[in-house]
């Protein structure tokens, strides 16, 4: 474990025995991999686990790492039956390990981290993406006043308020200039469309934020809700389509693509079907507009990377692979360029 990323587990045990109901120590801490905004931590006892997500440490963006509206979302979401981790208790006392944090039930199944799924066959695999759309449909079907999140996001607008917040965030920690990034934050704004629904958001709906049952195409947990709100669900739609065109990652830090694969040979569904898969359970038709959807959503990540970058810049980066990040933030602002101009951007 980073010494940067240690925690104390004397404290933090005092602290589970007051505030978990049922811990029992004795304690192991181990750290997850990745975790490139919010470490994570699994909490080991002989008879169970947990895990723990913490702000990090050190000179953070304004509203990012909010931890404190992960706990909200997921202890809203677990009682209605949507797949989240069940809620233990979070902390807003620094003292106990340095930063905010809040503890969740540890989810045993799979996770899944390159797109293509290689170990499984066509039929295993087409199963895994419906279950991906289900899920995703689920979500964005809920009704956030009737589980108490009414107040968890601003209505309408969702778009453009998005645009200006990772526009700050990217000035906030821009370590160099790219055109095309200067020119989406000029179009972006003016081309929103209008929103036709206010869901539930996830923020950064993939592969790997999900946890699959051990033996059954089912999601059973979906993780990091850091960057859940209120929101336009055909956004949110866009931002898990991404995987189609993806910029191949030459460093190994990037989120894994399809681009450049037989799909009907790995069984996988191409973007247009899994539009429709969407369609068909949300009654939502992103199609018109999805060009301008994805645009904002590979701006977006250009921006949220580049916000890696900057913690790298000012020390505060919890990763092995944060600094790989910086090449990726002008492939990534290119490829929105090309959703852009396939909009009618000049």
């Amino acid at each position: 474990m980073d010494e940067r990323n240690r925690l104390d587990p004397l404290r933090l045990d005092d602290w589970l025995k007051s505030h978990v109901e049922g811990y029992a120590g004795p304690l192991e801490i181990r750290q997850f991999k990745g975790g490139q905004s919010n470490p994570t931590y699994e909490l080991v006892t002989p008879t169970r686990a947990y895990v723990l997500r913490r702000k990090p440490q050190g000179k953070l963006l304004p509203s990012a790492h909010a931890v404190d509206r992960e706990y909200r979302v997921i202890s809203a979401l677990h009682p209605a039956g949507f797949p989240v981790p069940r809620p233990h208790a979070l902390c807003l006392d620094d003292s106990v390990i340095g930063t905010m944090f809040y503890v969740m039930d540890r989810v045993n199944g799979r996770i899944h981290w390159d797109q293509t799924l290689p170990q499984y066959d066509p039929p295993q695999r087409r199963a895994i993406y419906q279950a991906k759309i289900e899920t995703l449909a689920h979500l964005h079907a809920l009704d956030p006043q009737g589980i108490g999140l009414g107040d968890y996001g601003r209505p309408g607008n969702y778009l453009a308020r998005q645009v200006e917040r990772w526009s700050k965030q990217y000035r906030a920690s821009q370590t160099g200039d790219i055109e095309a990034m200067d020119r989406l934050m000029e179009w972006l704004p003016a081309t929103a469309p209008a929103q036709e629904r206010t869901s539930i958001v996830h923020g950064d709906y993939r592969l790997d934020n999900m946890v699959f049952h051990p033996t059954e195409a089912r999601v059973i947990a979906v993780l990091d809700w850091e960057l859940s709100t209120l929101g336009d669900p055909l956004a949110d739609l866009a931002y898990h389509l991404m995987q189609w065109d993806m910029p191949p990652s030459e460093t190994g830090a990037g989120v894994g693509t399809l681009l450049g694969h037989d799909l009907a040979r790995l069984g996988i569904p191409a973007r247009a079907a899994y539009v429709e898969a969407y369609m068909v359970r949300t009654g939502l038709d992103p199609r018109p507009h999805l060009p301008v959807y994805l645009a904002y959503n590979f701006f977006r990540l250009a921006a949220i990377l580049q916000g890696i970058v900057g913690r790298v810049r000012d020390g505060t980066a919890t990763s092995e692979n944060a600094a790989a990040m910086a090449p990726l933030v002008g492939p990534l602002a290119a490829k929105a360029w090309e959703f852009a101009s396939e909009a009618g951007a000049r």
